[in-house]
């Protein structure tokens, strides 16, 4: 007789969630609808506002003198001395000074800021719970396409209660903003010229 009871106990229960302002269900008025599993979509929010600047300076500088002299060699430099110009000796037969002076300066600044935002699909879920995630948006405006691709792996902790998740929490963060179209074309050097680039050594 228990037994046959649980059944509706748990219906009961259940009917009454499902009504229930309050419930965990995600329909509900205060559920919780952040992506969790594979095909629940996501708006990933990118804004990149980087500044890295790198300066460089090498100064080196070396000196060198050598000398070598054979006054004494079993008498050779003295027969040597009588064939050779007036002037000029064999006692000091090598003389070599050397010096070199190296100087390098080098910096680089670049800025950057991106500000966006795409809805990404969860494509799988790692055994760890670990969500990947996948996005694309295409905007056309007259001739001109611009596309946004971004991917990589979340932890659903970090999914806000909007179900958003920011540019710094995903791992192994790909993000490719471009586009194609006439204007595009136009910015782009010509086949041939880019070919003589490559090829031409100056």
């Amino acid at each position: 007789m228990v037994a046959s009871s649980l059944p509706t106990v748990v219906e009961e229960r259940s009917a009454i969630d499902q009504a229930s302002l309050w419930s965990r269900h995600r329909g509900s008025l205060l559920g919780d609808r952040r992506a969790i599993q594979r095909g629940d979509i996501m708006t990933v929010v990118i804004e990149i506002d980087d500044e890295a600047e790198i300066s460089n300076r090498t100064n080196r500088s070396r000196s060198g003198s050598e000398t070598l002299g054979v006054p004494q060699l079993i008498g050779l430099p003295q027969r040597l001395d009588e064939r050779l110009p007036e002037g000029a000796s064999s006692s000091e037969l090598v003389s070599i000074n050397s010096g070199s002076n190296s100087t390098g300066d080098g910096s680089v600044r670049r800025n950057e800021k991106l500000t966006l935002r795409v809805a990404a699909t969860i494509i799988d879920v790692l055994p760890n719970g670990v969500l990947s995630i996948a996005g694309s948006q295409e905007l056309r405006v007259n001739f001109e396409m611009r596309e946004l691709l971004v991917s990589g792996y979340v932890r659903p902790e970090d999914i806000s209660r909007k179900n958003e998740i920011t540019y710094d929490k995903i791992a192994s963060a790909r993000v490719s903003y471009g586009g194609r179209g006439q204007i595009t074309d136009v910015q782009q050097p010509r086949i041939g010229q880019q070919v003589l680039d490559a090829v031409l050594p100056f």
